[in-house]
């Protein structure tokens, strides 16, 4: 990336005025494919802790809708089942349903896509209790299906 970024610089360097010439109303102007790119990116590309870096800066807003209302579930602290913080990856998920709406492209195949990431976000989270702390893992992972059985069958 610091490659990337130096030559885009140095690039930007030798333009000079070209680059301090363009209108500042072109600098982000709409484009449906950059986005759809950027959030396939952020939802399937990259950690579950590089998302929420990039959550936390809310790039790309307001072309990238990063609302959410956390893990929507009638247990108490649904956030936290069983003391799990699922939170993140249901942020994940909700970037992910919102921005393919947004984008025009929620159909059923993607939606199973954003299921799927958003288990699997759930999984890797369980994945840290091993050892002789294997069975909270399992527990872990039952949640993790319960919350993955929900939004398949309950949610669009």
């Amino acid at each position: 990336m610091r490659t990337g970024l130096a030559a885009v610089t140095t690039a930007a360097a030798a333009l000079g005025t070209v680059v301090v010439a363009a209108p500042a109303a072109s600098a982000d102007p709409y484009d449906p494919n950059l986005y759809a790119v950027v959030t396939d990116n952020f939802l399937f590309n990259i950690s579950i802790s590089s998302f929420l870096d990039y959550r936390n800066s809310k790039v790309y807003s307001p072309s990238l809708d990063w609302s959410s209302d956390g893990c929507s579930s009638p247990l108490p602290n649904g956030n936290k089942p069983g003391g799990f913080d699922f939170l993140p990856s249901c942020q994940r998920h909700d970037f992910g349903y919102r921005n393919y709406k947004k984008q025009g492209r929620f159909t059923e195949y993607n939606r199973g896509q954003i299921d799927n990431n958003f288990r699997s976000d759930m999984y890797n989270y369980c994945s840290r209790f091993s050892g002789l702390k294997a069975a909270l893992g399992v527990a872990c992972r039952r949640y993790a299906d319960t919350y993955y059985a929900a939004v398949r069958n309950f949610s669009a």
